[in-house]
């Protein structure tokens, strides 16, 4: 089977490193674990230091710049690396290649950046295909992903919220809190939901159900799935929006920041997240400012429903406030349009194909923006190896 790598994480078990990647291929979604696997970095073979008794540490045919050989260090877990190189901080330069992730050093060892041939015994599980310890290679593969714009609206950045838009190329629904009033007739795809905690569990059930390989949105990351994520601690329910068994689904999360500059990061189990804002930078586009309004105006000749110059003369968190209570399908059409305007922004400035050609490029994942070093690595690495270098 070809596939197309959309995430990957690790993490450690008692056998070993645990690396598991998920793809989309012609025959649907992958999950590819690779279990018993080892952490690994080097060291000149003439620094003699304490490691644990579970560090294996080798002679190998390899040297550094410098010409001085080098033995390699094979840990049975991850953290035991961390923790070695945190306790050797005061002089980062005794280890070589600590910093490489076990599964960016398992892909770029086998030359994969994102397009790749699976061979091995696969298995069709509830909505998903998996296979364990199989073969990888690269391989030529474009794929047909399939998306999902998502939008929400809320009381503000910690309250209450009333709906959740969701946009496909197929499909469009809302899944909107009501709002203690009787409920009106309409046309939209509205799915009322007796409270916030209904309205979360059918989105999840939603997302599932239609399973898109990628997550698309406007500031989409730090605001919408940090809400939701927050929202689902609130409520004490699982936030349930990746794939694979109940548990896998629901250890997805939103991690924020470590230190300014840094970015939210997504980490949801086989399904990529884009945003549209830094998509676009990444793409090298240019805007005298990104708010998506001033972004659709430009590139598609159209703006949002409710704009900071709305006509009630209410700011515009007012003004959602005062469609939530009095006019909610107003809010409704409000909230998915938002999901259109991203959807057609991708379409126009063919952010997915972009999106796919630098990953399959660089080996960086395919939602990851910046990384210019770390696309290095992962094209360098693998061949210094082969010219006898660490």
């Amino acid at each position: 089977m070809k596939a197309f790598l959309l995430t990957r994480q690790w993490r450690d078990t008692p056998e070993g490193v645990e690396l598991v990647f998920w793809a989309t291929g012609d025959k649907g979604a992958i999950r590819i674990v690779i279990p018993r696997q080892q952490a690994v970095c080097f060291i000149r073979q003439q620094n003699q230091i304490n490691l644990p008794s579970s560090v294996e540490r080798k002679s190998l045919v390899l040297k550094d710049f410098e010409h001085q050989p080098v033995d390699g260090l094979y840990f049975k877990q991850q953290r035991d690396l961390n923790k070695l190189r945190e306790h050797l901080a005061y002089d980062k330069t005794q280890l070589y290649e600590s910093e490489i992730k076990p599964a960016d050093r398992f892909l770029m060892e086998r030359f994969i950046t994102a397009p790749f041939e699976i061979r091995g015994n696969i298995t069709q599980k509830n909505g998903y295909l998996e296979t364990i310890h199989p073969q990888l290679k690269p391989a030529e593969y474009t794929p047909i992903l399939h998306w999902a714009s998502i939008d929400i609206e809320t009381e503000d950045f910690r309250g209450k919220l009333y709906s959740i838009a969701i946009t496909t190329n197929t499909r469009e629904q809302v899944f909107m809190v009501q709002n203690g009033r009787p409920l009106p007739k309409t046309n939209l795809p509205i799915h009322w939901c007796k409270d916030e905690r209904d309205a979360l569990q059918q989105f999840f059930a939603w997302i599932r159900k239609v399973d898109p390989d990628v997550i698309i949105g406007w500031n989409v990351i730090a605001f919408d799935l940090e809400f939701l994520q927050w929202k689902c601690k609130q409520l004490s329910i699982p936030f349930a929006i990746g794939r694979g068994d109940d548990y896998e689904a629901a250890r997805s999360a939103i991690l924020k920041p470590q230190q300014s500059g840094q970015m939210h990061i997504a980490r949801i189990s086989g399904r990529a997240v884009l945003d549209g804002i830094t998509s676009l930078r990444s793409a090298f586009w240019s805007f005298e400012s990104f708010a998506l309004g001033t972004v659709a105006k430009e590139l598609l000749g159209r703006d949002k429903l409710i704009s900071e110059s709305s006509e009630s003369g209410l700011s515009k968190l007012d003004e959602i406030r005062r469609q939530y209570r009095e006019a909610p399908l107003q809010l409704a059409e409000y909230n998915l349009e938002d999901c259109r305007l991203v959807a057609d922004i991708f379409a126009k400035t063919d952010l997915l194909n972009f999106s796919i050609e630098r990953a399959r490029m660089t080996g960086l994942a395919i939602d990851r923006n910046g990384g210019s070093a770390a696309a290095f690595d992962n094209l360098y690495l693998p061949r210094l190896h082969r010219h006898g270098f660490v």
